[in-house]
């Protein structure tokens, strides 16, 4: 029983050591985000849809703008989990969707680009 506790023990001490995936850098997710604003922003249209009120809005429902019959038809509300998938390669996830974008491969630039989105995107 011993020898459990200190292997338990030591996991968790490895474990808080990691860097966490589900924590989100904010500051290094709006350097990321610089990759995106060729055809995004935040609180005005670009080429892509304006990102103000991401979360919680339902895919392909911002009012004037025109999205693929993929994306309208895609359904899912924009959270840390459904960005996460799309992030990581949105043709493959929407195929037909108009961006052409590739993906994020590196699943920590998603956490970081997604917490950056999540605080720049809420609507005051």
């Amino acid at each position: 029983m011993m020898k459990v506790t200190f292997i338990l023990a030591g996991l968790l001490i490895i474990t808080a050591a990691l860097p966490s995936l589900a924590a989100g850098d904010a500051k290094r997710g709006s350097e990321i985000y610089e990759r995106c604003m060729g055809c995004h922003a935040v609180g005005r249209e670009v080429v892509g849809p304006d990102h103000a009120g991401l979360f919680g809005r339902k895919a392909g429902t911002l009012p004037g703008y025109d999205y693929s019959p993929a994306m309208r038809r895609f359904g899912v509300v924009w959270d840390e989990t459904t960005l996460d998938r799309f992030l990581t390669n949105p043709r493959a996830v929407v195929p037909g969707t108009k961006m052409g974008f590739a993906g994020i491969r590196d699943a920590q630039e998603r956490t970081d680009l997604i917490a950056y989105l999540k605080e720049a995107t809420a609507v005051q």
